[in-house]
């Protein structure tokens, strides 16, 4: 289904003082490291990527692959980081729209919900929002936008989910009592409920799978490291775990720690990390990894800007657009052939 997004500036009237607020907040929360484009187009564009964390290395994809298409198209992104926390990139959004700078938002949200308001806001004052990666809304099993308007890049949160735990299922084979340990994301984040409980739903149907333990991993080597001693700690037998990709590579060394392999064989840990870095595609192609759930996040993140600024621009864009499309997210070493990861952790 395609759409036209209307390029009128009807930006809602805001007092001085508001203006003012604005250009403050908008001073102390946006990245230096703007990308101003030097290619052709029609229209320059100004774009605004309210990303998960500058530090997150995921986010650090997006940002690269916007960066590509504001070059090649002749406008500017800037990157807002509200490092993980869901209020204060609401803040962000809103000061955003206040100050009538921007033509178009990439959000990233670390809260779907949250950010609604702030959403249909920017949306009502003319500004084009694409929501990327994560699903913006109280659904997270549904590629179609929940907020009218809105255009969708990325794929649903429960299905990425599911996908993890046939991973931990197909690495059960063979295995009669096979023990799984799941490292969370973020427990205060919706997104990773939802994943979480997709990860738990297909572990549990399987009828030689024992999920041992749930813990919170992170999405950063140390936290996966302290997550991974816990477990191993608590269930020295573990033959499976599965987490962020970041945690995986922390797994790894809480193994050797305690003088155990990750690897393929029946005594080592077979390992599943979620994304794609280049860590994760080294680790299945070297057979220290299962498999790895890979999401090409710089093509995804140069997809929603090129579909942004084709929208303010006056073009037909797609409401939604499935990132799964871009690259096979089942990452064993055959579907991997070639393929080198667009990302380092």
């Amino acid at each position: 289904m395609l759409f036209s997004v209307d390029t009128g500036r009807r930006r809602g009237l805001a007092t001085a003082l508001a203006i003012l607020v604005a250009a403050v907040g908008l001073a102390a929360c946006g990245d230096d490291d703007d990308s101003d484009g030097g290619g052709g187009g029609d229209e320059a564009v100004n774009i605004a990527f309210f990303g998960f964390a500058k530090a997150n290395s995921f986010a650090q994809a997006t940002w690269s692959g916007i960066q590509d298409a504001a070059r090649a198209e002749g406008a500017k992104a800037t990157f807002f980081d509200p490092n993980f926390d869901s209020q204060e990139q609401v803040s962000q959004i809103q000061n955003a729209t206040v100050s009538g700078e921007f033509d178009a938002f990439i959000v990233q949200a670390n809260d779907g919900n949250a950010v609604v308001p702030a959403i249909q806001d920017a949306i009502d004052n003319d500004i084009t929002v694409v929501a990327e990666f994560t699903p913006v809304g109280a659904k997270y099993d549904t590629l179609e936008p929940q907020v009218d308007g809105m255009i969708f890049v990325g794929e649903p949160t429960v299905e990425n989910g599911e996908t993890l735990g046939r991973m931990g299922v197909d690495a059960c084979e063979g295995i009669d009592t096979c023990r799984v340990a799941y490292l969370e994301g973020f427990k205060a984040l919706p997104l990773d409920n939802a994943r979480t409980d997709a990860v738990h739903e297909q572990l549990e149907a399987a009828p030689n799978v024992e999920l041992v333990t749930s813990v919170e991993g992170g999405y950063t080597q140390e936290s996966g490291l302290k997550a991974a001693q816990n477990v191993l700690q608590a269930h020295p037998d573990v033959d499976v775990i599965i987490g962020s990709a970041q945690a995986i590579q922390g797994t790894e060394q809480a193994l050797g720690d305690v003088g155990k392999k990750p690897g393929l064989g029946r005594d080592e840990v077979k390992l599943i990390g979620n994304g794609g870095s280049v860590q994760a595609v080294e680790g299945v192609n070297d057979d220290r990894w299962f498999a790895a759930y890979v999401i090409a996040e710089r093509d995804a993140g140069k997809k929603a800007a090129e579909i942004a600024i084709a929208a303010v621009r006056g073009e037909d864009v797609p409401q939604s657009f499935d990132t799964r499309k871009l690259q096979e997210p089942y990452g064993t070493k055959q579907s991997l052939r070639g393929y080198e990861g667009q990302y380092r952790d």
